[in-house]
């Protein structure tokens, strides 16, 4: 509404990455997927039983393929590392006492805290191989551009630019 201040609504909360110490948290590196597809299903497993990649000896683009398959179709993936200085962790909702809910904020029944790491990630297609032009890949470019935007400008970025411009 115009005129009165306007209020966002939005969702407060926190993630805790030092409660449960994370070094000793467990490692998933080389164990998270991304797969083409949705499953609508939340809950206990024997995924390993079931989906079993293997090396395929195939290389494109530099990158190592992968085979498996999933509900009898055929992925084929790539494992690729998270980029220096990334981490990747899952999260998962803090426990909450109940009794107590109704005196919390909305920020502490937000608490989210580290169940797992992991430093690589392997991606999955189900129509093609993977590639340095497949969009899941791509997205980690965005990583480069946004710390060049975030960067700091020094005097001397300042006139070597205003020296490399024409003037109007």
């Amino acid at each position: 509404m115009e005129g009165d201040g306007g209020s966002a609504i939005g969702t407060v909360g926190s993630i805790d990455l030092c409660g449960g110490e994370v070094s000793s948290t467990v490692d998933l590196t080389g164990q998270v997927h991304q797969l083409p597809c949705c499953i609508k299903y939340d809950g206990p497993s024997s995924v390993s039983h079931y989906f079993k990649p293997k090396p395929t000896g195939i290389e494109v683009d530099g990158l190592n393929v992968d085979e498996a398959y999933f509900r009898g179709r055929k992925l084929q993936g790539t494992t690729i590392p998270l980029p220096l200085g990334y981490s990747g962790f899952v999260l998962g909702k803090k426990s909450v006492d109940k009794r107590k809910a109704s005196d919390l904020s909305e920020e502490k029944l937000n608490c989210w805290e580290v169940n797992a790491k992991f430093q690589s990630i392997t991606f999955w297609n189900h129509d093609s191989m993977p590639s340095q032009d497949n969009a899941f890949l791509r997205s980690f470019h965005w990583l480069t551009v946004a710390k060049a935007l975030h960067q700091p400008v020094t005097a001397e970025d300042l006139e070597s630019a205003s020296i490399t411009q024409p003037p109007n």
